[in-house]
């Protein structure tokens, strides 16, 4: 795995700002811009809350947001996701926004591709990856018997890169696996009104 302690601090944190949101009676967005002080922080949420202004949510449908700024050091994302959960309350993630400032941009194809992959890896990890224990060993040996993303599974993912040439380039590689997740669950609180606290969420999905 990659990301290891962003991942789950993460995922953990901005579960929590959406809950403060809703206690706070305000909207996820505007909740986090109200404790935000940094422009560039700001302006990648401004930029996916756009993103996502026309998306229609229907019962079963949720609408999740995230941020974070990697290590509180590296690149800014922020991201919504789209979940649908079905009748055996299975969660599907159906598409996902990203924002990304990574300071000065040396390859835009490659910071894209970067954080697209990040994105559906993290939507793997929380929806489907385990490793899984018979009664004497480790049972997910390859990739038949380990849960993962198949293509049918992939959201269609949409990014957008805030270059600041001006700016030291930083580091991308694992800015997006953390709130990607956060997004994903807040979207399936949006849908059930049930809070996930452990993953992955179809647990037992193959």
């Amino acid at each position: 795995m990659r990301g290891l302690g962003a991942y789950s601090n993460i995922f953990a944190i901005e579960s929590f700002m959406d809950e403060l949101a809703e206690i706070a009676g305000k909207d996820s967005v505007a909740f986090r811009l109200m404790h935000l002080e940094d422009p560039r922080a700001k302006e990648v949420l401004l930029k996916v809350q756009q993103m996502t202004s026309g998306i229609q949510v229907k019962s079963g449908e949720g609408l999740g947001y995230a941020f974070s700024r990697y290590k509180n050091s590296a690149s800014y994302f922020a991201t919504a996701a789209k979940v649908r959960v079905d009748d055996n309350s299975r969660v599907w993630v159906m598409e996902m926004w990203g924002v990304i400032d990574a300071g000065e941009v040396i390859n835009p194809n490659g910071l894209i591709n970067q954080t697209e992959g990040g994105m559906i890896q993290s939507a793997s990890w929380t929806l489907k990856e385990q490793v899984t224990y018979g009664d004497t060993h480790i049972d997910s040996i390859d990739w038949n018997g380990y849960p993962i993303f198949r293509f049918e599974d992939v959201p269609l993912v949409h990014v957008e890169i805030i270059d600041r040439p001006n700016q030291p380039p930083l580091g991308a590689g694992e800015a997006a696996q953390g709130p990607a997740a956060a997004a994903i669950v807040n979207a399936i609180y949006h849908a059930t009104g049930t809070r996930v606290r452990n993953l992955p969420v179809n647990q037992g999905s193959s």
